[in-house]
């Protein structure tokens, strides 16, 4: 229980507001600059007998052999014990251009036991649109293996039907990108904020001499995500004012209060802008009272003042064996939380408890289960 106390307070650490600024680079992406997705189907050959004899693969196998003008009978059955089929992916990076090469993974689509040893033959990696971008080719790294015994026995390690080949395709086609067709650049931010959009064009007319107040303006905020910036049309004039732009620092908004929850690990991250609204909560043996109380405070006869209502919050936890906890004013997660451990209550518990928080409306966030 000690060990859980102990990663919610490392948690509730990660998550504090951001006090330094933070560069335009690490927040934002530029719009139209993206990778793309690149597939294809092929064989790989040389395999000490862990492929596959399916028809498909015999398919496969009769058409590279009638591309090098071999043709079999078909009443020839080949026996290819040393060929699978395959799936190759790979990512085409933005600016990548034809003569570069890119890293694809190849992975078994059929019953093949291992490709560990294998060759991948050309296969022509396609892109959303049916065209060919790269043409893949190579010796495998596969990282896992497996054994089998006489009695049916076996053992795998890792995953030894998916192999990579390191800057294993070849580029043949360069993709159209965004960069430079508009009179302008558009900032997407990584996570949309209406606030941080205002912040962002703010710094950067600030930063680069614009005078909003006179109609000059170089950033625009165009919604929670995104942000417009005029740009020099000149390709070597917008690359140096994008180096010099996306360097500028600026710190973004507070993020919205928030507690995540994965129910499959007991993982609970709680946002420390997460409040709780006074309630009362009984689960199983435990009952938990969340309460605020009106104080008056009035200064001293002698001190200037003036007399002032304040709220004092308090938490009390029992069990059957009735220990109580008592807080100071501010009744937070972290209060609640630490309550709840150390009266020893499972993570289990402490997510029934933040759902039914919720639902009651007693809970200042969003609440995410994953």
């Amino acid at each position: 229980m000690k060990i859980f106390v102990s990663l919610f307070v490392f948690a509730s650490l990660i998550l504090s507001p951001v006090s330094n600024a933070q560069r335009i680079k690490d927040l934002a992406s530029i719009q139209g600059v993206r990778s793309n997705q690149l597939v294809g189907y092929g064989l790989v050959v040389g395999l000490p007998g862990t492929g596959e004899q399916s028809p498909f693969t015999e398919q496969s196998f009769r058409t590279m052999l009638a591309n090098f003008g071999i043709s079999l009978d078909s009443s020839v059955k080949p026996k290819i014990k040393n060929v699978a089929a395959v799936a190759v992916h790979a990512e085409l990076k933005p600016f990548v251009k034809p003569g570069q090469t890119i890293d694809v993974t190849v992975s078994s689509i059929g019953e093949a036991a291992s490709l560990q040893g294998g060759t991948l033959v050309q296969t022509f990696l396609k892109g959303l649109d049916g065209n060919v971008y790269a043409v893949a080719q190579g010796s495998l790294v596969v990282s896992g293996f497996g054994a089998e015994g006489g009695d049916g026995s076996k053992i795998v390690v890792n995953t030894p039907t998916v192999g990579r080949i390191a800057n294993g395709a070849l580029v043949e086609r360069a993709v159209t990108s965004g960069f430079m067709q508009n009179d302008f650049l558009t900032l997407n931010l990584n996570y949309p904020d209406f606030t941080t959009a205002k912040i962002l064009a703010d710094t950067i007319n600030s930063r680069l001499g614009a005078d909003p107040s006179k109609g000059y303006v170089i950033a625009t905020p165009l919604d929670a995500a995104s942000v417009r910036v005029t740009a020099p049309r000149d390709v070597g004039e917008r690359v140096g004012f994008l180096a010099i732009l996306e360097n500028f620092e600026f710190t973004p908004a507070k993020a919205s209060a928030r507690v995540v929850i994965n129910s499959r690990t007991g993982t609970i991250v709680i946002g420390q802008d997460v409040r709780l609204l006074p309630a009362a909560i009984t689960h199983g043996g435990l009952t938990v009272t969340i309460a605020e109380n009106q104080m008056v405070s009035q200064p001293n006869a002698l001190a200037d003042g003036e007399t002032v209502v304040t709220t004092q919050s308090i938490v009390d936890v029992n069990l059957d064996d009735t220990r109580m906890f008592s807080f100071d004013p501010g009744v937070t997660l972290d209060e609640l939380v630490r309550a709840v451990n150390e009266v020893g209550a499972a993570p289990g518990d402490l997510m029934a408890i933040l759902e039914a928080l919720r639902e009651a409306g007693a809970l200042q966030g969003e609440l995410v289960v994953i």
